[in-house]
């Protein structure tokens, strides 16, 4: 594992998946503990647990989509899509760890992957990288890809955050998207029609609202996916850090942990870990469940490579995929 420690964060990076494999920071009273779930064992995970996810994260609809009039069928892994890139993808894949920087308060850390023409039915042979930086309380996950034919890309992190740094339920934690409109999805979790205004609905996160109460409203979208596992769709208004605007924050009160995400990506995937059913474990051996952990992962929109009216995913030779999401973590003063 590689580490890199700072004054207010401590990060590990795990090169299977190029994984936050730890994440430590302060709470109020100055205790360090996780605020990000790490597994005991990698090999047998399908939770992508803070893995980066591609080729293309998300969902592409029935496993297939066409690319300059040739279609390009893809193995699914689940019954109605291809998520994340497929089985064995760069959740698996073992990236090679360089350029590893010291700072002042802090470090980085960049990983690289290769991805041959035709893996997973993906075209075009695509180098990845990502760079991890650490300075002081803030996260810097910078992601780029380059190809050698036309293809779709479409990578992003995904942590698994439990701000409390214990065990447990996530639904104490107070969250604020700012979006106002989302993407609602079918049976098979894929996108279907536009976006649809969260103004009415359990989806309006505009305002800071604890997530236990809104994880059991009977409204359907929120039935289909067992919780949420949506894209927010971002609207770049509100505070700007580093250049990228403001997309949430989260806080845990007991703990006063917050975290806040800046991102130039145009959408946001807030997943509450429906899915986790405690056959993965933590460090410490304790079971993760569903409901533990709370995932932000900045994103392309899912089925965008079958949805023109979508922004574009392609890329082509020549030209450089990039994205830049800030993680900025801190407390509050309490009560």
């Amino acid at each position: 594992m590689i580490g890199i420690r700072s004054s207010g964060l401590e990060l590990g990076v795990e090169p299977r998946g190029a994984r936050i494999a730890r994440l430590r920071a302060p709470d109020r009273a100055g205790w360090w503990d996780e605020v990000a779930i790490g597994l005991a064992d990698y090999a047998d995970d399908r939770n992508f647990v803070g893995a980066i996810v591609g080729r293309y994260a998300n969902r592409i609809g029935g496993g297939r989509f066409t690319l300059d009039g040739r279609e390009h069928v893809l193995p699914r892994n689940e019954p109605g899509a291809t998520l994340h890139g497929g089985p064995g993808a760069f959740d698996c894949a073992i990236w090679q760890a360089e350029d590893v920087q010291p700072g002042v308060d802090g470090g980085a850390v960049t990983l690289r992957h290769v991805s041959p023409d035709g893996e997973n039915g993906f075209p075009g042979t695509l180098q990845a990288a990502v760079t991890y930086t650490v300075r002081g309380p803030d996260l810097l996950v910078e992601l780029e890809a380059t190809t050698d034919a036309p293809t779709v890309v479409n990578l992003t992190q995904h942590a698994y955050f439990a701000l409390h740094g214990g065990a447990g339920s996530v639904e104490d934690h107070e969250i604020t998207v700012h979006a106002d409109s989302y993407l609602p999805i079918d049976a098979d979790l894929v996108p279907e029609g536009g976006p649809a205004p969260v103004e009415g609905t359990p989806f309006d996160l505009r305002r800071p609202v604890r997530l236990g109460e809104r994880l059991r409203d009977p409204h359907p979208q929120l039935q289909r996916a067992r919780g949420y596992d949506h894209t927010f769709v971002l609207g770049g208004r509100g505070p700007r850090e580093d250049d990228l605007p403001i997309a949430a924050h989260v806080r845990e009160p007991a703990s006063g942990r917050t975290l806040t995400l800046f991102t130039d990506q145009p959408g946001l995937q807030v997943y509450s870990g429906n899915m986790l059913d405690g056959s993965v474990l933590r460090h410490d051996g304790r079971p993760v469940r569903q409901g533990d952990a709370l995932c932000l992962e900045p994103q392309q929109f899912p089925d965008a490579p079958n949805r023109p009216d979508f922004p574009s995913p392609v890329l082509r030779r020549g030209e450089v995929w990039r994205s830049r999401t800030l993680l900025r973590f801190g407390t509050d003063r309490g009560a």
